[in-house]
């Protein structure tokens, strides 16, 4: 008597492993929408669950408080990549000009123009009201964040590309038309009049090549 299974059975096996496999990628994608469209004290784990079609205690099998959720899609979403950003880093061999612009354009590709852009707008009006939530976004994102600034600006001061700069203060010379168009998508026709005609990139390109003009060694 042979004892194989039918070939069914194996494929119904197959594929659930694989569903098994995806489900916390599921519940961070449902997850993440839910956070960005409702914030976080809105954001219920049922809600979550019935999104990512699944029940409430499989999600805590996953992710046992709202909070390890959030904290995991945020790794997800942005503070996970700084690594992959750092080395890319190490290995870029342009010029400072061609990396600040750089840096703008991939910051916008990857992030800005994405729903993780939502997640500095929800911190932005939600960090008074949970402590934690605020104290793990700016560990696990704003403080890398600000490094890599720094690593850009200081290699070009090394490279006597850029002037010497204090870069404690300089990071916000960077950041702020960045930041302008992260918080300026939640509410895009009040902060930009004419926002069908706005392009992000072009607004992008300008910005940097302006950071850069006061950031440049200045001729004698």
């Amino acid at each position: 008597m042979s004892s194989a299974l039918p070939s069914t059975t194996v494929h119904d096996a197959s594929r659930r492993g694989r569903r098994k496999e995806s489900r916390p990628g599921e519940l961070l994608d449902a997850a993440l929408d839910l956070f960005v469209e409702k914030g976080y004290a809105a954001t219920h784990v049922e809600d979550v669950a019935a999104r990512a079609g699944v029940s409430k205690g499989t999600l805590f099998l996953y992710f046992p408080s709202k909070q390890e959720l959030f904290q995991a899609v945020v790794r997800q979403a942005i503070a996970g990549r700084f690594a992959e950003w750092d080395l890319e880093l190490e290995g870029y061999d342009g010029t400072s000009d061609e990396l600040v612009l750089y840096c703008f354009e991939t910051w916008w590709e990857r992030i800005g123009s994405t729903k993780a852009a939502g997640l500095g707008r929800l911190m932005l009006s939600e960090a008074n009201n949970f402590p934690e939530i605020a104290e793990f976004y700016r560990r696990e994102v704003v403080e890398p964040g600000h490094g890599l600034i720094r690593r850009v600006l200081q290699r070009g001061m090394d490279r006597g590309e850029l002037r010497p700069l204090d870069l404690e203060h300089a990071v916000y010379l960077v950041l702020a038309p960045l930041m302008f168009l992260m918080f300026s998508g939640s509410a895009p026709t009040l902060c930009i009049p004419n926002a069908e005609r706005f392009s992000p990139q072009t607004y992008i390109r300008l910005q940097a090549d302006n950071v850069l003009q006061g950031l440049r060694v200045r001729s004698s």
